[in-house]
């Protein structure tokens, strides 16, 4: 059969858990229902190998970077609509048929999951954080900040060629238009957020980074900004209790007071191994 879509999925030093993604993907799909891509960028593991056993078709590169391994991917994938899948995020043969029908509806040229996040492992004040977080991103979710989206062979030209961004999830958001974009609630992630207030803070770096050069690439980020009385709403409502709220207040007030202390001064951001496995765990 052909293929009814294309996945593209970049991984660096991805062993311990691309086994268990690529069989989320591939467990209920008929034989050649999808058409995936990994890509092992500059991995001294065995990624590239664990990703063969599976039976997906497996490129390799020394040269790093998560963009550059999105471009060799996506210039080898044959099929549309495509999928672009993070290495530890897991998406099931279900989730990304759900995306592809959702592509198929008029007018919608991208779409991506909706995140279900796995804090096994978090510490009490993570656990909070992401709760509240997640919270009050739900109403304006996109296709950033949950490990997959999704691009029709229309949307696609809107993306790629992809530059060199730390954030290709947010330059495929903010080429389109909130109607042209949907967040499909048939379709979820599986997605493993910072286990510790610390490695949320870095992640934060990169963020803003990423930000920053999406602005100075003309694609600026237009997040609502957070108010009090949105976390005063959600605990209202009884979606977050009071001490949820003082705890995302406060690292929120930390992250703030980090950020000017490092605005002048030039700040590195690396891959965050909290949020995966140990090899061989």
């Amino acid at each position: 059969m052909d293929p009814i879509a294309g996945v593209v999925i970049p991984a660096h030093e991805e062993e311990a858990g691309i086994a268990a993604g690529l069989a989320q993907l591939l467990s209920g799909a008929r034989p050649g229902e999808f058409e995936v891509v990994v890509v092992a960028n500059a991995c001294t593991d065995r990624t590239a190998e664990v990703a063969r056993g599976a039976g997906v078709r497996v490129l390799e590169t020394p040269e790093p970077g998560k963009a550059n391994a999105l471009r060799l991917g996506d210039a080898a994938c044959r099929t549309f609509p495509r999928l672009y899948l993070d290495a530890d995020v897991e998406l099931t043969c279900e989730s990304a048929r759900a995306l592809v029908a959702a592509l198929a509806e008029p007018g919608v040229l991208a779409c991506a999951p909706t995140p279900g996040w796995d804090l096994d492992g978090a510490g009490p004040v993570a656990r909070r954080l992401h709760r509240v977080h997640d919270a009050l991103v739900a109403p304006s979710r996109g296709l950033a900040g949950v490990g997959c989206y999704a691009l029709s062979e229309e949307g696609h030209a809107r993306v790629f060629p992809l530059p060199d961004v730390i954030s290709d999830d947010g330059w495929a958001h903010a080429g389109f238009a909130p109607e042209e974009r949907r967040s499909v609630p048939g379709a979820r992630t599986r997605v493993r957020p910072a286990r510790s207030v610390a490695a949320h803070l870095r992640r934060r770096v990169r963020v803003r980074l990423g930000n920053r050069q999406l602005a100075e690439l003309g694609r600026p980020v237009t997040a609502q900004p957070l108010r009090l009385g949105m976390l005063a709403a959600l605990v209202r409502q009884r979606k977050a209790g009071p001490l949820d709220a003082a705890c995302y207040l406060a690292v929120l007030m930390v992250d703030r007071v980090a950020s000017r202390l490092r605005r002048n001064r030039q700040v590195s951001w690396g891959r965050d191994t909290s949020s995966r496995p140990a090899v061989g765990a």
